[in-house]
């Protein structure tokens, strides 16, 4: 449109002028929004378990390759001086079979050997074979007779004496079931044909099913038990995931100490199912990531994931402008950090570990506050570092206590196994499979934690349950 139109239209129809002027104001207001929504489109689609809290397993093609650690320059494998690693030989008193081989005639004049010249010239070389020997189940048969009174004509049958298992398949047995359709995640089907071709025993699907639920239920009072002691801890690791119940969604929550787990499946991330996992009075060091229902603890008993904080300064080091500068600022920080924390492990030096820390202290405090002032005004700056600033001692309580770390690791770790089930089996059917599920985890990482057998462990537990009983505690 020309000057003089639009002159003309101002001069001679002032209404259409006013009408195209609303018009334009709406148009504004409608691209302001339109860029808001491609941000976060863009934003969306540039997440990744680089920048996010996706796992890698989610990762688009797209995403660049993460950086490897640095290389000595030497060759691949053993280098020159390496002491090698290789299979030791078992001691004499585990052999079972011993094959003794001689030579037959000399390598260099093929004179024959003779019965007496068999003298050992040199300490013989040891090969050892480890072979499973033909596997079957062991079926025993108890027959309850029946026998007639000749003085009342009354027929008693005999029982079953205590400690033989009502069941058809004996502790052993189950707890292998339990043991591969937990730990290793067999498949109901699969399972089925591992036992019929590993163990010559046939089962239904409905019978594994069954043996899990029923070394579920054996576990309620060790489970109680783990409740209690992780109450008790001085520290943990927490972290939530995803479950499902018939296909609805469900939360599966995780507290971790070094040596105990203990896993809940509840509604939801509430604030009221931390307290349903832990307890209302817990007063221990709670490590986890800065998901508002976390808040529940003071900061001064609180570790924050700096794992997580570190995706979080990558997200903000991928835009422009403050974020940008934000983000790279807190990588270094983060960096420097874990250089700090890593120089720890190795020579334990606490005092040495607090004065590395001071100056990455004061420089994210300098920057926190320089995003959380009037003139910021990025609103995304100002949240991340509002909310830090909030959290303020929950950063460094690992420079203090002993036993707790600056990131949430140990409880991501322990939680894989539990989301790889949910993965494979769509969660539970029904709300005793969460009881059951909810136990079984608990004792299978509790084991790992503990360097114990889970086989070991659940055989004593249905052995236990058969006799009647307390079963054997993680505690």
């Amino acid at each position: 449109m020309e000057r003089a139109e639009a002159e003309a239209i101002l001069d001679g129809d002032r209404e259409t002028a006013i009408g195209l002027l609303l018009r334009l104001d709406e148009l504004v207001v409608a691209n302001g929004r339109l860029e808001v929504r491609v941000a976060d489109l863009e934003r969306r689609l540039n997440r990744s378990s680089r920048n996010s809290s996706l796992p890698p397993s989610q990762d688009p093609p797209s995403v660049p390759k993460r950086p490897g650690g640095k290389g000595s320059g030497g060759k691949r494998g053993g280098q020159s001086g390496h002491e090698g690693r290789y299979r030791r030989l078992l001691p004499p008193e585990r052999i079972d079979e011993v094959v003794e081989h001689w030579p037959d005639e000399c390598r260099l004049c093929a004179h024959a050997f003779v019965e007496s010249e068999r003298v050992d010239a040199a300490e013989p070389w040891r090969h050892q074979i480890a072979e499973l020997p033909p596997i079957a189940v062991w079926v025993s048969e108890h027959r309850l007779h029946g026998v007639c009174c000749p003085q009342c004509a009354t027929q008693t049958r005999a029982e079953l004496p205590d400690g033989v298992s009502r069941s058809a398949f004996g502790p052993r047995l189950q707890a292998a079931v339990a043991t591969l359709a937990i730990r290793n995640r067999v498949s109901r089907r699969d399972l089925v044909e591992l036992a019929r071709e590993l163990f010559g025993v046939e089962l239904s699907t409905g019978t594994v099913d069954a043996i899990v639920q029923r070394t579920g239920d054996a576990l309620a009072g060790p489970y109680m038990a783990l409740q209690t002691t992780i109450r008790e801890s001085a520290a943990l690791n927490l972290d939530e995931t995803g479950w499902r119940l018939c296909g609805g969604k469900r939360t599966l929550w995780g507290a971790f100490s070094k040596t105990h787990a203990l896993l809940r499946v509840a509604p939801d991330r509430h604030e009221r199912e931390l307290d349903a996992l832990l307890g209302e009075e817990f007063d221990g060091i709670a490590c986890s990531d800065r998901w508002w229902a976390y808040n529940r603890f003071a900061p001064d008993r609180r570790q924050v994931c700096w794992s997580h904080l570190a995706r979080d300064f990558t997200a903000h080091a991928e835009w422009t402008g403050a974020r940008k500068e934000l983000g790279e600022a807190g990588l270094l920080i983060t960096e420097r950090l874990f250089e700090a924390w890593s120089t720890f492990k190795n020579d334990g030096d606490r005092r040495a570990l607090k004065r590395r820390v001071t100056p990455l202290k004061r420089e994210l405090r300098t920057l926190l506050e320089a995003n959380t002032t009037p003139r910021a005004r990025n609103r995304h700056t100002k949240t991340i570092a509002g909310n830090l600033l909030k959290l303020w001692p929950a950063l460094w309580t690992f420079t203090e206590i002993e036993g707790v770390e600056p990131t949430n690791n140990h409880a991501e770790r322990g939680l894989r196994g539990a989301v790889i089930y949910r993965k494979l089996s769509l969660g539970s059917q029904s709300d005793r499979g969460e009881k059951t599920i909810e136990r079984l985890l608990s004792a299978s990482i509790t084991c790992r934690l503990q360097k114990r057998s889970l086989f070991t462990y659940l055989t004593q537990v249905i052995t236990a349950n058969i006799r009647g009983d307390p079963a054997p505690t993680l505690t």
